[in-house]
C-alpha cells in the first residue's frame, strides 16, 4: 500500500514554520497542496469504511472545504500572536450531530516530531463538562473499563495538560476516579512516530486505533446521549 505522507509532507512544515508569512505560503502552496493536503485528504477518504464498521454514527469526510480536514490557516481574530498559518496539519473525524450538539471526536496530527491520534472532547463546554463528570460518578464501573482497562492505558494516554487544583465543587473528594473528575479535557491519544505516519503502514495502524479508541469514545458519547 503506498505511503500518504513523506520526507516532503514534514520538510514542508518545517519550512512553514520558519516562514509562517503569507507572501512564502502562497509561493509555496503547490508544495502544500501536494505533500500535506493532498494527501490528507485521501487519508480521511480512505478511512471511511472502517470508521463507518466502528461507529455508523461518525464520519470521515474528505471534502475539501468544510469536510474533516482542518484549514491550515490559524483564526487570529482574538490573539495576540498574529501568524497567519498553523504550523502542523489536522483532521477530525466526527459525529454525525455534531453541528447540533458537542459531541466527541477522533482527531489526528501531522506534525514533524509531534504525530498523533486521540480522541475525545478538547475545552468542552461547562454544560458538556458537568454531564460527563456526573456520568462517571454513576458509572463508575464503565469508566473503569474505558479509560482505565490495562491494555488500553498501555497503548493510550489520558490529557492531564489542563487539571483543577481539586475535584470540582459538589462532587465527592474521596471517589474512586476523583484525579479524572478534575479534568478539563476528556481525551486519550497516542503518539505515532515520524517514521508510522510516512510509511505504508499508516492506514491499517489509525484503522486500529479507531476501534481501540471505540469503547473511550462511546462512553464519553454515552454521557452526552449521544449515539455510538
Amino acid at each position: 500500500m503506498p505511503a500518504y505522507f513523506s520526507d516532503a509532507s514534514f520538510k514542508f512544515l518545517r519550512s512553514l514554520a520558519r516562514h509562517n508569512e503569507r507572501e512564502w505560503f502562497h509561493a509555496h502552496k503547490a508544495e502544500y497542496d501536494a505533500n500535506v493536503r493532498g494527501p490528507f485528504l485521501r487519508l480521511i477518504g480512505d478511512l471511511q469504511p472502517a470508521l463507518a464498521a466502528v461507529s455508523p454514527h461518525y464520519r470521515a469526510d474528505p471534502k475539501g472545504v468544510g469536510g474533516s480536514l482542518f484549514r491550515i490557516q490559524r483564526d487570529t481574530r482574538f490573539s495576540g500572536d498574529k501568524r497567519p498559518y498553523k504550523e502542523w496539519q489536522g483532521a477530525r473525524l466526527f459525529h454525525e450531530r455534531h453541528k447540533q450538539v458537542e459531541a466527541p471526536s477522533y482527531y489526528l496530527h501531522l506534525q514533524p516530531g509531534n504525530c498523533f491520534i486521540g480522541s475525545g472532547l478538547w475545552h468542552p463546554q461547562p454544560e458538556a463538562l458537568r454531564r460527563i463528570r456526573h456520568f462517571i460518578v454513576d458509572n463508575p464501573g464503565s469508566w473503569q473499563a474505558a479509560a482505565h482497562d490495562k491494555a488500553f492505558r498501555r497503548r493510550y494516554d489520558l490529557d492531564d495538560s489542563e487539571m483543577l487544583v481539586r475535584a470540582p465543587r459538589g462532587f465527592p473528594a474521596d471517589f474512586a476516579f476523583a484525579e479524572d473528575l478534575r479534568r478539563k479535557n476528556f481525551v486519550a491519544l497516542r503518539a505515532i512516530d515520524d517514521a508510522t505516519m510516512t510509511g505504508p503502514r499508516l492506514l491499517k495502524v489509525i484503522e486500529g486505533d479507531l476501534a481501540g479508541l471505540a469503547r473511550f469514545t462511546d462512553y464519553l458519547c454515552a454521557a452526552l446521549d449521544l449515539e455510538f
